[in-house]
């Protein structure tokens, strides 16, 4: 009798041949948003760390519009074999469900959470001249001048979106909202002085903070940030119970087979906690978490529910 080989008895027993040899190609990571900001920032930091791990280059590709569904929606269609995965974000998976009055593709059914990888501090920015240091002054200024502010997001969907939604409902204001392709130029826009403030990623903030070209108010997040010494959150300046956590992970297409979704868990956690990696994520306002597939879908559902929740409070409706 000729025998078979092992590998060739392996595939007939069951197991999933394709999944064995992965990666054996380039493979792609997906950015919702444009370059220059804060999940470009995170997604080419953690791009760069999974080729080295995988020993597979990992080429990003920057895919913009829709608050950043559209990305999703490419990577949801794209073959479940592993070489397609999606920066996956807070806007993009737990709130478009429940501001888009259709989407393309549904997160919960279409995409396999992988794992999480950061949570991206936020914080609200002011042009310089604006007369506003504080929240109570921001919410003074904004009640004095209804609909006269304009905030740009990162677009439609998106937490810096809904960080505005959200504070001007929990302190009675009106502003006027602004989507981008991005949050690098809903920035470029603000210092220009075409919008007065954004709830921004510190990571795209930052150092127009530190050169004076952009004032810091406070911080959207439970804790302070030891990048911006002494400056308060909004939960803590007047606004009880104000939180964004603005997190993203990695997912892959429905079908992708376990064997792959397992592996590429188990190197986005080694990736997120090299000391390297750790210390370039942190210095740009980044903080770098991890989880397991089904911790991360748990995490997901439970998004989706509370956002869903504020999204309907807050009346936010995508353009």
């Amino acid at each position: 009798m000729r025998r078979l080989p092992g590998f060739l008895l392996l595939c007939l027993l069951g197991t999933n041949c394709f999944a064995q040899a992965w990666p054996n190609r380039p493979m792609r990571l997906v950015i919702p948003f444009a370059p220059g900001g804060g999940a470009d920032i995170a997604g080419r930091l953690i791009a760069q760390e999974l080729g080295e791990v995988l020993k597979q280059p990992m080429l990003v590709e920057n895919r913009t519009g829709a608050g950043g569904t559209l990305a999703l929606d490419y990577v949801a269609k794209s073959p479940a074999d592993g070489y397609s995965i999606a920066l996956g974000h807070l806007g993009g998976i737990a709130i478009a469900p429940s501001l888009f009055k259709t989407l393309p593709f549904d997160p919960m059914r279409d995409l396999i959470p992988v794992s999480l990888a950061v949570n991206g501090l936020s914080v609200l920015v002011v042009t310089p001249t604006l007369p506003v240091k504080t929240v109570a002054d921001l919410v003074a200024h904004a009640k004095a001048n209804p609909g006269k502010l304009s905030y740009g997001s990162a677009g439609t969907g998106t937490d810096t979106h809904l960080a505005g939604e959200l504070f001007a409902s929990m302190t009675g204001t009106t502003m006027t909202h602004i989507a981008y392709k991005g949050g690098a130029p809903a920035m470029l826009d603000l210092i220009a002085g075409r919008t007065q403030l954004s709830f921004s990623s510190v990571a795209t903030a930052i150092s127009y903070i530190q050169a004076g070209k952009l004032r810091a108010v406070a911080l959207t997040g439970t804790r302070r940030f030891e990048g911006l010494p002494g400056l308060p959150t909004i939960a803590e300046s007047g606004v009880p119970g104000y939180e964004i956590n603005n997190w993203y992970g990695l997912f892959v297409p429905a079908g992708t087979p376990p064997e792959i979704v397992n592996r590429l868990n188990a190197v986005t956690v080694k990736a997120v906690q090299n000391p390297d990696l750790r210390a370039r994520l942190t210095a740009a306002g980044l903080e770098p978490v991890w989880s397991t597939p089904a911790e991360f879908a748990a995490y997901v559902k439970s998004e989706t529910a509370k956002w869903g929740k504020i999204v309907k409070e807050s009346g936010a409706t995508a353009n």
